[in-house]
């Protein structure tokens, strides 16, 4: 078959190591490529990065698994068992989030570039999209999951989550004492959420609870990222306990 090239920033993925891939260009050819160079190997999370992100150029036939949400306990805190059936990609700049990687408090602030790829059908042409730190205050003793960090809905299939509707802002991940997962859970809409309210508050939020709620049945894909408390205490802290 022929070669296929990827046109991508490699800065934050190959943190400046050497990348290779093979290909035949013609049969019983075989060509080693070289897509930048300073030596080293690339670690297990830029190999992960790059290769959801070569998934993705090349049409995303294959959604990642659960395995990955199942042994951080995503699947069953967050959410149930599911079969995927879209890939999704987020990314905070340049840094792109794949399952278990860790991201900096200060580096998430912001709200992240969020696509949606999947086959658009007349059941399925809109998506919902919930993230949530079920490990709210602490991964010990979280009584406050989960926290609802962001919420759009009304997102066309194919299209990122700017083109949605928001029914909760964006809230960066400020957690106050050891590991959160933070995860982004697609579900499907059968129609528009459009008369659907925002929850009152972001403490306690249940994701079955909102799906059941509203018609979304089960996810169509899910991802997470880690994060812990950064040296510096330039951000605030996202839990109120004056309020409960």
């Amino acid at each position: 078959s022929n070669s296929v090239f990827v046109c991508m920033p490699l800065g934050d993925i190959t943190d400046g190591r050497k990348i290779f891939f093979w290909h035949r260009p013609t049969p019983g050819t075989r060509k080693k490529k070289e897509m930048w160079s300073s030596g080293g190997a690339p670690s297990v999370p830029a190999l992960l990065a790059l290769s959801f992100a070569l998934a993705l150029a090349l049409g995303a036939a294959h959604p990642p698994p659960i395995g990955p949400l199942v042994e951080a306990g995503v699947i069953p805190d967050v959410i149930d068992a599911f079969r995927p059936s879209v890939a999704v990609d987020v990314r905070y700049g340049r840094t792109v989030v794949v399952d278990g990687r860790n991201i900096r408090p200060s580096a998430s602030a912001k709200q992240p570039f969020v696509r949606i790829h999947g086959r658009r059908r007349p059941s399925c042409d809109l998506y919902a999209l919930i993230m949530t730190d079920p490990d709210a205050p602490s991964p010990n003793d979280p009584w406050e999951r989960e926290w609802l960090h962001w919420i759009v809905v009304d997102i066309p299939g194919g299209f990122d989550a700017t083109k949605g509707k928001e029914l909760m802002p964006y809230a960066g991940p400020t957690p106050p004492i050891g590991v959160h997962r933070y995860v982004f859970v697609i579900f499907c809409q059968n129609e528009t959420l459009e008369g659907t309210k925002a929850p009152e508050a972001r403490g306690k939020f249940k994701t079955r609870a909102f799906a059941a709620k509203n018609g979304l049945g089960l996810p169509v894909a899910a991802l997470y990222f880690n994060a812990t408390k950064e040296s510096t205490e330039l951000n605030k802290l996202e839990y109120d306990w004056s309020r409960f």
